[in-house]
C-alpha cells in the first residue's frame, strides 16, 4: 500500500507540476480509456466480420453510413473544435454566467442546424445515394436506402454527444467522455447476437441505441457540473458572432476534407463487390492506433492550448508544440513499421473466420499496409490542426482542405488504375503527408508572428 501511495504521489507530482505535465496526465488518462473503447470496438468488428464477411449487406451498411458520418464529422465535429477555445476565453475573462449563456446559445443553434441537415439528408437521398453507390445492383441499393433511414437519428444524437463532451473537456473532465463510446460497441454486439435474424438492421439499431445511452449519461454529467442543458436563445450576441467567425471556416474546411472519405467509399463501390467492406476492415485496424493517439492528444491539448493562448503565453505554446511533435514521431514511426511488417498475421488473427475467407485476409492486409503509411502524418496533422484552431486562424484550414480533396481524387484515379482498391488507401496516405506539411508551415509562421509581436510589446 505504501508503494502504491508513493507511485500515486509521484504520478500526481508529474502531472500537476507544469502545463506539459497536465497535458501528459490528461492524455494518458484519455489514451487508457480510449484503448478500452477501441478494444470493445475491435470485439464488435470481430462479430461483424464473422457474421457478414465482405458481403453485400455490409457494403450497403457502410455506404449508408457515409453521409450521416460526413454530416457528424463536418457539422458537429467542427462545432466542437470551434466552441472550446471561445468557451474557455469567455469563462476565463467574463465568468461562468457568460460562459453558460454562450453554451446555451451555441447548443440551440448547433442542434437546430443538425435537425435541418438531417431532414435535408433524408429528403434528398433519392438524388445522391444512387451516385454514391454507383456500382450497386437495385436490390443492394434498396437495402442501402432502408439502412440510411434507420440510422438518421444518429446525427442529432451525435451532435448532443459532441457538444456535451466538449464542455466536459473544457472543464478538464476528460474521463467520462473518453470511455462512454464503449456503450455503442457493447449494445451493437448484444443486438447482433440476440437479434441475429434481423441481419444488418441489428447492427444499425446498435449504433442508434448506443448513442442514446451515451448522450443520456453525458447530459447527466454536464448537469452535475452545474451547467443547464436547456437550450436558450439570448440573441446573436458578440460571443456567438465570434463563435460563428471561427466555426464557418472550420465548417468549410471540414466539409471539403471529409469529402475525401465520401470519395474513397464511392470510388471503392465502383470496383469489385466487397471492395467497400475490405477498405473498411483495413481502415479499422489502422484507425485503432491513430484514433487512440489523436483522441488522447487532441482532447487533452485543446483546453490547455486555449488557456495559454487566452493568457498570451506564446513561448509556452511554442515549447509545448515542439515537444509533442517530437514525441509523436518517436511513438508513431516504429508503430508504422510494425503494422506494415505484420499486416497479414494481424488481419488473419482478427478477422479470418466464418464468412471472412483467406483471400479476404490477403486483400485487406495489403490495404492495411498502404493505410499504415499515413500514421505519423495523420497524428501530427491532427495535432497541428488543434493548435491552428486554438490560435483562431481557422481560415487556413479551408485552402488546405481544398488542396487535400484535389490530391485525393487525382491520387485515387492514378493509384486505382495500378493497384485497384489498395490504391485508394495509398492515395489517402499521400493526402495526410501533404496536409501535415501545409499545416506545419502555417502553424510555425503564425506562432513566430505572435511571439515577435509579444516581444515588441514587452
Amino acid at each position: 500500500m505504501w508503494r502504491l501511495q508513493s507511485l500515486f504521489d509521484l504520478w500526481k507530482k508529474l502531472t500537476s507540476s507544469s502545463i506539459n505535465g497536465q497535458i501528459f496526465g490528461a492524455a494518458m488518462t484519455i489514451a487508457a480509456l480510449t484503448a478500452l473503447v477501441k478494444v470493445a470496438a475491435v470485439g464488435k468488428e470481430l462479430v461483424v466480420a464473422q457474421t457478414f464477411g465482405t458481403g453485400d449487406e455490409l457494403d450497403a451498411f457502410l455506404i449508408a453510413l457515409v453521409v450521416p458520418y460526413f454530416i457528424i464529422n463536418v457539422v458537429a465535429g467542427s462545432f466542437n473544435t470551434a466552441l472550446i477555445p471561445i468557451y474557455m476565453q469567455v469563462r476565463e475573462q467574463e465568468g461562468t454566467k457568460a460562459a453558460q449563456r454562450l453554451f446555451s446559445g451555441a447548443t440551440t443553434s448547433g442542434l437546430g442546424l443538425l435537425v435541418i441537415t438531417t431532414l435535408l439528408m433524408v429528403a434528398s437521398a433519392p438524388l445522391y445515394l444512387p451516385h454514391i453507390a454507383a456500382g450497386f445492383n437495385p436490390k443492394k441499393l434498396e437495402l442501402t436506402f432502408h439502412l440510411l433511414y434507420a440510422i438518421a437519428p444518429l446525427i442529432l444524437l451525435s451532435g448532443m454527444i459532441v457538444i456535451w463532451s466538449a464542455i466536459l473537456n473544457a472543464q478538464e473532465r476528460f474521463a467520462l467522455a473518453a470511455v462512454l463510446p464503449i456503450m455503442t460497441s457493447i449494445v451493437s454486439v448484444i443486438l447482433l447476437l440476440v437479434f441475429k435474424s434481423n441481419g444488418i438492421f441489428a447492427l444499425a439499431a446498435g449504433l442508434v441505441c448506443g448513442a442514446v445511452l451515451e448522450a443520456a449519461l453525458l447530459g447527466l454529467a454536464v448537469y452535475k457540473q452545474g451547467i443547464s442543458l436547456l437550450p436558450k436563445w439570448y440573441g446573436f450576441n458578440t460571443h456567438l458572432r465570434q463563435l460563428a467567425s471561427q466555426y464557418t471556416p472550420r465548417l468549410v474546411g471540414a466539409f471539403v476534407m471529409c469529402n475525401t472519405t465520401l470519395v474513397d467509399q464511392s470510388m471503392a463501390a465502383m470496383l469489385a463487390p466487397g471492395s467497400v467492406a475490405a477498405l473498411n476492415y483495413a481502415y479499422r485496424v489502422t484507425a485503432f492506433p491513430t484514433s487512440l493517439t489523436t483522441t488522447a492528444l487532441s482532447t487533452a491539448i485543446v483546453p490547455y492550448f486555449s488557456k495559454m493562448i487566452a493568457q498570451e503565453n506564446w513561448i509556452g505554446v511554442h515549447r509545448t508544440f515542439q515537444q509533442y511533435i517530437k514525441l509523436i514521431l518517436i511513438v508513431t514511426v516504429p508503430l508504422t513499421v510494425l503494422l506494415i511488417a505484420l499486416a497479414e498475421p494481424i488481419i488473419q488473427i482478427l478477422f479470418q473466420r466464418g464468412s471472412f475467407t483467406a483471400s479476404d485476409t490477403r486483400l485487406v492486409a495489403q490495404i492495411q499496409a498502404c493505410y499504415a503509411l499515413q500514421i505519423p502524418f495523420y497524428v501530427m496533422e491532427n495535432f497541428v490542426m488543434r493548435l491552428i484552431t486554438s490560435m483562431k486562424v481557422t481560415y487556413l484550414l479551408i485552402w488546405g482542405a481544398v488542396l487535400n480533396l484535389s490530391i485525393n481524387i487525382a491520387g485515387n484515379y492514378f493509384f486505382m488504375y495500378w493497384f485497384g482498391v489498395k490504391g485508394i488507401a495509398l492515395s489517402t496516405s499521400c493526402v495526410y503527408l501533404f496536409s501535415f506539411l501545409y499545416l506545419l508551415f502555417f502553424a510555425y509562421k503564425n506562432l513566430n508572428k505572435f511571439m515577435f509581436a509579444q516581444k515588441n510589446i514587452i
